[in-house]
Formats: C-alpha cells, structure tokens, sequence
C-alpha cells in the first residue's frame, strides 16, 4: 500500500520558517518527481513546487520562488519543502505528492499519490 505522510506544518508568524517533510512508503519513488501542493481556504489547490526523480531540477510557483526550497533524499525516500520568509497569503493545508514521470511537472493530474496534507498557519 502507497503512503505519503506530511509532517511539520504548525503555527508560525510572518517571517518564519517552517520546514515540512514527507515520508513515503509501500513503494520506491526514486524514478518519480515529487512536488508539493497547497490549498487555502475557499480556493483550489495550487502548485508549490516540483523536484526531479534525481533531484537535479526543481521548479517553484512564481508566489514562493526565492523563499522555498525543494528537496529529496531517496535514500530514505523523503521530500522536504524548506519554507522560508513566511507570510500570511501561505496559510493552507500542504500536500506531498508523487508523479508518474521523472521530470519535474505542475499538472496535478500527473500525481496519483498524495499524502493526506499538513496545515501551516502564518499569522500577520
């Protein structure tokens, strides 16, 4: 069974950093990109950012680029989206998933998996 398990969303005022992770399970993504999602309140879901099956690429929706970093270890098939510079407009539920192709991709339709979400709330 495929698990994607988001952790490390919370509370934090603008300015902060938070750091999430995303721990998968029932199944080796190394030959898969993995992104993160996001959806506030009364809105669709939105691209974050992508990276690479080898971690080479990454690409960032224009609203976070320059404070967000991607990462991946696959060693311990984990993804982790570094937050920096947090303002109140990135309070949403955050969602990890994964792809069906190893380049980095912004189509949601293209992630069968995703985890469950974590929520981040930045207060002003």
């Amino acid at each position: 069974q495929v698990q994607l398990v988001e952790s490390g969303g919370g509370l934090v005022q603008a300015g902060g950093s938070l750091r999430l992770s995303c721990a998968t399970s029932g199944r080796t993504f190394s030959s898969s990109s993995m992104g993160w999602f996001r959806q506030a309140p009364g809105k669709e879901r939105e691209f974050v950012a992508s990276i690479s099956a080898d971690g080479g690429a990454a690409l960032y929706a224009d609203s976070v680029k320059g404070r967000f970093t991607i990462s991946r270890d696959n060693a311990k098939n984990a993804v982790i989206l570094q937050m920096n510079s947090l303002k109140p407009e990135d309070t949403a539920i955050y969602y990890c998933a994964a792809s069906v192709l190893p380049e980095t991709t912004v189509s949601q339709n293209l992630y069968p998996y995703w985890g469950q979400g974590t929520q981040v709330t930045v207060s002003s």
